[in-house]
């Protein structure tokens, strides 16, 4: 593990003099820098501005003007304010997220800072920056899927984390003799179920099928999808997951882990505050990557978020400089540390707050995570593809006799939205 550092948001500032070492030409900039970001919240709203100040501190000539918007706004004002006059650096997502964007010609190409080594350690998840062989922006923060288990409840049953998924299910098996479930999920609100898909898909078919899968060039019909789902039903019909599912949140179905009831979850690294919230203690909380189905290198999801130069801005030399800035290793760590974003940095030379969940998360996606980093079902998708693929999981979840009926829906959909 790199070293670790801990920092209070209003020490971002301090990152001028930090990262300065990055730029070793000492060129100072000058003119004008507009940046547009969606980090609304109070803790990312404080995380920005220490980024404009640490910047401007390195380059005191120059004029930043930062612009900060409601996050769910931003979502539909994004588009027209890449049109007429648009600044220049904005945040965004990765993956299909900026798709129709690149699509339009509206986020600049800088495959050459890639090229150029300018945008060293971000090799994990520079693919999802990529379309058609080019990239498109940088990421800036991003954590972890997995699953979250109890590890008390490991320790009784005489079970070890499972590496392949003949071991899952052999563990399954045991939990469900013991009267438990072996997975908490809620699906009311679908998106869970997505996750689920994207590990069993990346895991059975490989990182590459499922992108390919995403971007609507693989029929929801191929064999292969099947047996993806063949892989799922395993778990479905032992009754590895806890009953009634799609009538939870998320947060609901965790209070069946919580009581000991089921044993592990699928779920974003979000959900350790509101394990630790609920009582559990580290003690009794561990974490294991997916285990592997088939022989592929292993893809993770992990939701990343993003910076991006519009096409038509002005001041691209001074974004690309606050680019360069945003992705270097010290910058990166201060920004994400746990009284700042608590989330982990993608620069592989970062270091981590001293949480055992973030060590082990940034552990996995900076050296082992070698077939991809994928967004989520609802990031990777389209909109309307996402949305009908949800509810198809779903209903696989509770009635998977429904498979045939549900993958020709999916295909149907697929043949129209990808038009």
């Amino acid at each position: 593990m790199h070293s670790i550092l801990k920092t209070s948001c209003a020490a971002v500032a301090a990152l001028g003099m930090a990262a300065s070492a990055v730029f070793a030409d000492g060129h100072q900039l000058s003119g004008d820098l507009k940046i547009t970001s969606d980090m609304s919240n109070p803790a990312p709203r404080a995380v920005m501005e220490g980024l404009v100040a640490g910047f401007q501190e390195m380059h005191p000539e120059l004029n930043i003007e930062l612009t900060v918007v409601d996050r769910e706004a931003w979502k539909t004002q994004i588009r027209n304010a890449l049109g007429a006059n648009p600044p220049d650096v904005v945040n965004w997502y990765a993956a299909n997220r900026m798709g129709p964007y690149v699509e339009a010609g509206l986020f600049e190409d800088i495959s050459d800072m890639y090229a150029d080594g300018d945008l060293p350690g971000l090799d994990a998840v520079q693919g999802a920056l990529t379309l058609d062989g080019k990239q498109y922006g940088v990421p800036y923060t991003y954590y972890q899927w997995g699953v979250y288990y109890r590890e008390d409840i490991f320790n009784e049953l005489g079970l070890s984390e499972p590496v392949t998924f003949d071991e899952e299910i052999a563990n399954c098996q045991v939990i469900v003799d013991s009267g438990r479930a072996c997975y908490a999920i809620g699906t009311k609100f679908l998106w869970t179920a997505g996750g689920w898909f994207d590990y069993m898909n990346m895991r059975t078919n490989g990182f590459d099928f499922h992108m390919q899968l995403a971007r609507g060039e693989v029929e929801w019909t191929d064999p292969r999808v099947r047996e993806t789902f063949a892989n799922w039903r395993k778990l479905i019909d032992m009754g590895g997951f806890i009953a009634d599912h799609q009538s939870y949140s998320w947060q609901e179905a965790l209070n069946f882990m919580i009581d000991g009831e089921a044993t592990s979850y699928l779920m974003g690294n979000f959900a350790v505050a509101a394990m630790r919230e609920a009582g559990l203690t580290d003690a009794q909380i561990d974490f294991y990557q997916f285990p592997l189905i088939g022989d592929y290198p292993q893809g993770e999801d992990a939701p990343t978020d993003t910076f991006h130069i519009p096409s038509g801005a002005e001041n691209k030399d001074n974004a690309r400089a606050f680019l360069q800035y945003v992705t270097s290793a010290n910058v990166q760590t201060e920004i994400n540390s746990g009284d700042a974003l608590g989330q982990l940095p993608i620069n592989a030379e970062s270091g981590v707050d001293a949480d055992e969940f973030l060590e082990q998360g940034f552990a996995m996606l900076s050296t082992n995570a070698q077939g991809g980093v994928a967004q989520f079902f609802d990031r990777d998708f389209p909109a309307e593809m996402a949305s009908v693929g949800m509810e198809g999981l779903q209903e696989f979840m509770v009635f998977p006799d429904n498979l045939d009926d549900i993958l020709a829906r999916l295909e149907e959909a697929r043949q129209r939205i990808y038009q």
